[in-house]
C-alpha cells in the first residue's frame, strides 16, 4: 500500500486530457440522438393529460397570461419547467393560455431535455470511454422508462439533465481547472434545486459517492486522492455562488417574490413528511396511496407484469450496470479507455440513489429515473467490461448478438409503452393516469358548445369534492363560464354540471328530471357524471340525426 507520486498522477491526467471524443464517436452519438427524437416526438397529443401534467400546464398558463410566478412550496415544485416552456409557446404563435392549440409546446420540453442527455455524452466520452458512451447513448435513447417520461410534462427529465450536466461539468473542470466549467457546473446545481426538491437526494448521493471513491481508492489501490489537486478553492466558491444565484433568481421570479427563498427551505418539512408516509391528504385519493415496498422500483425494472398484460423488463440495463459496477470497483480495473475515479464515482452514486429511493416509502415510477440514468451510464461500462472478459471471439460475437436482441426488445417495449398502452394500467409506467374515456367528455363539451347559443360562453359547473377534476381545466380552457365548487350549491343550475357519483343523489333531488346524465371515466376507479340540460341534449341529438 503506497501513494502514487505527483509526477505519476500528472502523467495520468495529461494522458486522459489528450483523449477527446473522435469524429466517428461524435457522429454515432448524434445519430443516436436523432433516433431518440424519433421515439419521443411523434403523436405527442395522443395521450390524455395526467393530473400532474395538467397542474403544470395550468401553472405555465398563469405565467404566460400574467407574467408572474409565485413559488408554492406545498405542491408544485420549482419553476424551470415553466420557464423553458415559455419560448416554445411563443414559437407556436400563442399570445395567451387560451390561444395554445395543442399540448406540443408543453410536452416538447421534456423531449428536448431527454434527448439532450445523449448530447451531454459528447463531453463525457473520455470519462467512461467512447464505446461505453455509445452503449449508454443507445440505452438512453430506447429505455422504455426514459422514452415514456421524456414525453411527460413533469420536472423529472429536467432534473436528470441538470444533474448529469453538473457531473459532466465537474469532470471537464478537472481536466484543465478552467473557471468556465466550474461556473457551468454551479449553474447546473442551481437549476437542479430550482427544478425539484428531490435534488437534495442527488446532492447527497454526489457527496457520498465522492467520499466513498476516495476511501475505496485508498483502500483497494493504495492511492490517495487529494481533492485540492483537482479543484481550486476559489473556483469551487464561485461555483457555489453561481448555484445559489441561479436557484434564487428562478424561485423568486427574478427577486419579485423574495419570500420564495425561505419557502424553498420550508418545503422540505412537507417533502420529508410525504417521503415517510407515502402521501398526504392532498394527494390523488387518500393518505399513503404512494407508499410502496422497498423493491418496488427494482421489480418494475427487472421483470413486471400487471393485470394480465405483457411482461416488461429493463433487465438488460440492470445486468450490464451490475457488470460495470463490479468492473469499476476492482483494483485498477480501468487502466485503458475510461477513468477509474469517474467510473467508481458513478458506481457509488448509482448504488446510493438506488438505496435511498428504495428506502423511502413514497414512490412514484418517475422518481426512479435518476438512478436509472446512473445505471445506464454504468451499463455502458459493463458492456465494454463483458467484452473484455470473454476470452474467445465466438463468445464476444454471441454476447454482441444477445445485446442487439436485448436492444430490440427494449425498443419494442418503448414503442408499446408510449404508442400502444400509453394510458393502460397494464403499463408499469402508467400511474393513476387519465383514462382515454375521459376524452369522450371533452368531445361532448365541444359538441355542445357548437349548438349552444352562447358557444364557449356556455355555463359549466364543476361540482367535485377536493377539486378532483383535473385535467379538465386544460380541456375546458376556451370555455368562459366554468365555475368550480366542492359541494352542491343552492342554485345548482347550469347548461352542464359535471360532478361525481357521490353527489348524484343530492343533485337528482334538486334537479329532478330536467337533465340528461352521462357517465365518463376519469382514471381507474374514478368516474365523472355530466348533467346536460334536457333541451340542450335534445338539440344535440338532433344534430347527430
Amino acid at each position: 500500500m503506497h501513494s502514487c507520486s505527483d509526477a505519476e498522477e500528472r502523467s495520468s491526467a495529461t494522458a486522459v486530457r489528450l483523449r477527446r471524443p473522435g469524429f466517428r464517436v461524435s457522429i454515432f452519438l448524434l445519430l443516436i440522438c436523432a433516433g431518440a427524437l424519433a421515439f419521443r416526438l411523434p403523436r405527442l397529443m395522443e395521450r390524455p393529460l395526467h393530473t400532474d401534467e395538467a397542474v403544470h400546464v395550468f401553472s405555465t398558463g398563469v405565467l404566460l397570461d400574467t407574467g408572474k410566478y409565485v413559488y408554492d412550496p406545498n405542491e408544485y415544485h420549482g419553476p424551470t419547467l415553466y420557464y423553458f416552456t415559455f419560448p416554445f409557446i411563443r414559437l407556436s404563435g400563442a399570445k395567451s393560455y387560451r390561444d395554445v392549440a395543442t399540448l406540443i409546446p408543453f410536452r416538447i420540453v421534456p423531449v428536448v431535455f431527454g434527448a439532450g442527455l445523449i448530447l451531454l455524452l459528447l463531453f463525457f466520452t473520455d470519462a467512461i470511454g467512447p464505446r461505453a458512451a455509445i452503449v449508454a447513448g443507445i440505452l438512453t435513447a430506447i429505455s422504455p422508462a426514459m422514452v415514456f417520461y421524456s414525453r411527460y410534462y413533469i420536472q423529472e427529465m429536467l432534473l436528470i439533465f441538470f444533474t448529469f450536466g453538473a457531473i459532466v461539468a465537474g469532470w471537464r473542470y478537472t481536466r484543465g481547472r478552467r473557471l468556465g466549467w466550474a461556473l457551468l457546473g454551479g449553474a447546473s446545481l442551481g437549476f437542479m434545486h430550482a427544478t425539484k426538491e428531490t435534488s437534495a437526494i442527488a446532492y447527497g448521493a454526489m457527496l457520498g459517492a465522492t467520499i466513498l471513491t476516495i476511501v475505496w481508492t485508498r483502500w483497494i489501490d493504495g492511492r490517495r486522492l487529494h481533492l485540492p489537486d483537482y479543484f481550486h478553492h476559489w473556483h469551487a466558491a464561485g461555483a457555489l455562488k453561481v448555484a445559489a444565484v441561479v436557484s434564487i433568481l428562478c424561485l423568486t421570479a427574478l427577486l419579485s417574490n423574495p419570500a420564495a427563498t425561505l419557502d424553498a427551505l420550508r418545503s422540505y418539512s412537507r417533502y420529508f413528511q410525504r417521503a415517510a408516509t407515502g402521501g398526504s391528504s392532498a394527494d390523488m385519493d387518500s393518505p399513503g396511496i404512494h407508499a410502496h415496498p422497498w423493491y418496488y422500483y427494482l421489480r418494475m425494472l427487472a421483470l413486471f407484469r400487471y393485470g394480465g398484460g405483457p411482461w416488461w423488463s429493463e433487465g438488460l440495463i440492470l445486468l450490464l450496470a451490475a457488470a460495470g459496477i463490479v468492473k469499476a470497483l476492482k483494483k485498477r480495473s480501468l487502466a485503458g479507455e475510461a477513468n477509474i475515479h469517474v467510473t467508481r464515482f458513478l458506481a457509488f452514486y448509482t448504488v446510493l440513489l438506488i438505496g435511498i429511493y428504495s428506502a423511502i416509502p413514497y414512490k412514484t415510477p418517475w422518481c426512479m429515473l435518476g438512478f436509472l440514468h446512473g445505471a445506464i451510464l454504468m451499463a455502458g461500462v459493463g458492456a465494454v467490461a463483458i467484452r473484455e472478459w470473454l476470452p474467445r471471439r465466438w463468445l464476444r460475437r454471441t454476447a454482441a448478438a444477445l445485446f442487439v436482441i436485448g436492444v430490440l426488445h427494449l425498443g419494442l417495449q418503448a414503442y408499446r409503452g408510449s404508442f400502444v398502452l400509453y394510458a393502460d394500467a397494464r403499463n408499469p409506467y402508467v400511474y393513476g393516469h387519465t383514462s382515454t374515456d375521459f376524452l369522450r367528455l371533452v368531445e361532448r363539451m365541444e359538441g355542445l358548445a357548437k349548438i349552444h347559443p352562447e358557444g364557449y360562453g356556455m355555463p359549466i359547473r364543476l361540482i367535485v369534492p377536493g377539486s378532483d377534476y383535473w385535467p379538465l381545466p386544460w380541456y375546458l380552457r376556451r370555455f368562459e363560464e366554468v365555475t368550480p365548487s366542492d359541494k352542491v350549491p343552492e342554485d345548482a343550475d347550469a347548461a352542464v354540471i359535471i360532478t361525481t357519483p357521490d353527489l348524484q343523489e343530492d343533485l337528482d333531488r334538486r334537479l329532478r328530471d330536467r337533465y340528461f346524465k352521462e357517465v365518463f371515466g376519469l382514471r381507474p376507479g374514478v368516474l365523472l357524471v355530466a348533467y346536460i340540460q334536457q333541451p340542450l341534449w335534445d338539440a344535440f341529438i338532433r344534430t347527430r340525426e
